[in-house]
């Protein structure tokens, strides 16, 4: 089977315009640790693969957090708490950690790390009691992380859909807040907030590429898991008019958006083990589906042994990167390589979603 899908639905169609509100921006800018994150010029690969420009957007030290998920996870427990206690949509940190201690709030969420590091790191923010569940086997580096921002965590029978489920279970029997950037049939509006939070960094990048070479995106090459990141993605580039082409990328072992895309419909898979273990989800985000089947140029899918030697090609240039951040890269190197699809006059961006981490080297 092929590791490259070019999607015949995104060569016309265009996502809901989706414009991205100052107030996001504005609230981020209020947060401990804030500041932009680089978008590093790959000199090097551009002149390898014989592209114009490539760009890296780094997201190794997002508020001392080595991943982009703080963004989403902040502002939409933010917007929670804020309607569950009657404050405004543009409380302040403080107003907003007030309130949701004397409402006595609880986060509870399931994460294969990245997601549940920032929930439990913004729980941290407001001084209230997260319960993290993660999936059995997934990596201790990332239970230790999260376990040091004083979160619960618990360690859930099965992969991370059953994960999901017993995150659900615990919201429904205590009472507390369900934080998750996967959607379902019932459970929307919360991950919809999580993709607007996202928009930040994608303003970060538009003002930094024109402040660099003066020009916006040719191509955007995405990490995807349950899709909330894509889907900001998507929402931002493919609206009418747009002309910047989507790449996704998924591990071998669960490459559900390529799989509901080749099927015509959003499908549940089983997937296997990977080291790009934020991407190992086994189906796409209810809200985000219909969105990247209309959006998605390509889906890519990268082998770990692909992700792997990514990292280490980034090392070379001093870039931080996880197997998930690199994947973006061996996506790249794959287009070219297969000549599938136009990138030479181009300016790519590639989306390296978390920083370097220990796992298990693939053989």
């Amino acid at each position: 089977m092929s590791s490259i899908y070019l999607n015949p639905r995104a060569s016309s169609a265009n996502s809901p315009a989706q414009s991205t509100s100052p107030a996001i921006e504005a609230f981020h800018k209020t947060l401990p640790h804030y500041a932009e994150t680089p978008l590093i010029p790959l000199v090097s690969l551009a002149q390898e693969l014989g592209i114009s420009h490539v760009f890296l957007k780094d997201e190794s030290s997002r508020f001392g957090l080595p991943s982009f998920k703080i963004l989403g996870a902040s502002w939409a427990i933010a917007q929670e708490v804020a309607q569950r206690t009657g404050l405004s949509a543009t409380a302040s940190l403080p107003e907003l950690c007030d309130a949701a201690q004397r409402a006595r709030i609880k986060l509870v969420a399931c994460s294969e790390g990245n997601w549940g590091h920032a929930v439990a790191r913004m729980a941290n923010y407001l001084g209230v009691p997260a319960t993290i569940y993660v999936p059995k086997g997934g990596d201790e580096g990332a239970r230790e992380r999260i376990a040091g921002e004083g979160a619960d965590v618990r360690v859930a029978e099965g992969k991370y859909d059953d994960a999901v489920q017993e995150a659900e279970r615990e919201g429904q029997r205590t009472g507390g807040m369900l934080c998750m950037d996967v959607s379902w049939k019932g459970y929307e509006e919360f991950p919809r907030l999580v993709t607007n939070g996202y928009g930040t960094m994608l303003v970060e990048v538009e003002m930094q590429l024109k402040n660099s070479v003066g020009t916006t995106a040719t191509h955007v090459i995405v990490s995807v898991g349950v899709g909330s990141w894509a889907h900001a993605v998507a929402q931002y580039y493919k609206v009418e008019g747009g002309r910047t082409k989507m790449v996704a990328v998924e591990p071998e072992s669960a490459a559900c958006l390529k799989k509901a895309l080749e099927a015509g419909e959003a499908i549940s898979i089983e997937t296997g083990t990977t080291i790009m273990n934020g991407m190992n989800c086994g189906r796409v985000s209810n809200i985000a589906w219909p969105v990247l089947r209309d959006s998605v140029d390509a889906a890519v899918t990268v082998s770990d042994i692909e992700a792997h030697e990514n990292v280490v090609y980034l090392q070379r240039d001093r870039v931080s990167a996880g197997p998930c951040g690199a994947a973006t890269v061996a996506a790249l190197k794959k287009l070219v390589k297969e000549n599938v699809m136009e990138v030479g006059s181009g300016t790519i961006i590639l989306f390296s979603t978390e920083g370097a981490r220990p796992y298990p080297i693939p053989t």
